[in-house]
């Protein structure tokens, strides 16, 4: 299942740092961006997350929550958080619910060998809950300009 721009986003809970549980619902009323990354500490997932961290405030003027999620652990995710001072939640999609319901699961190489993983994607979801844009198959340089962008021209529109 993929939603499509335009479409409501399903509600979903997932397990996130800070110890809590992130529904979507509970972010009605600002726009949100979620964020896919295949691993927690890797060097292009690190520079994307900070390139997040240090828009945050921009973000948050354009009423954006930032979200980023990964297959790790929470563990992993709250150590993420922790060495790279993110200012942002982050979600443990152990069991890939959240991953499927935005169909970023793809076959992948590695090393000539085939896997299923993350491609890095991220959605922009307006205050309504619809998904306003999407960006798949991610080249980080330049990205979260690119998204912070489209969340400030969304939020200027409304």
């Amino acid at each position: 299942m993929s939603i499509s721009v335009g479409q409501p986003v399903p509600d979903f809970t997932a397990t996130a740092t800070g110890d809590t549980q992130l529904s979507l619902s509970e972010l009605r009323g600002k726009q949100v961006v979620i964020y896919f990354y295949p691993k927690a500490s890797t060097p292009g997932c690190t520079t994307e997350g900070g390139d997040f961290r240090d828009n945050k405030a921009a973000f948050d003027a354009a009423n954006t929550v930032i979200i980023g999620v990964s297959r790790d652990g929470i563990r992993a995710q709250e150590n993420f958080k922790a060495k790279q001072d993110f200012n942002f939640t982050l979600i443990s999609d152990k069991d890939e619910t959240v991953c499927r319901l935005f169909d970023v699961i793809k076959l992948k190489k590695l090393y000539g060998k085939e896997h299923l993983g993350i491609e890095r994607s991220t959605f922009l979801i307006d205050v309504d809950g619809k998904l306003a844009r999407e960006w798949r198959g991610v080249k980080v340089k330049g990205h979260v300009a690119e998204v912070l962008e489209a969340a400030q021209a969304l939020h200027a529109g409304e």
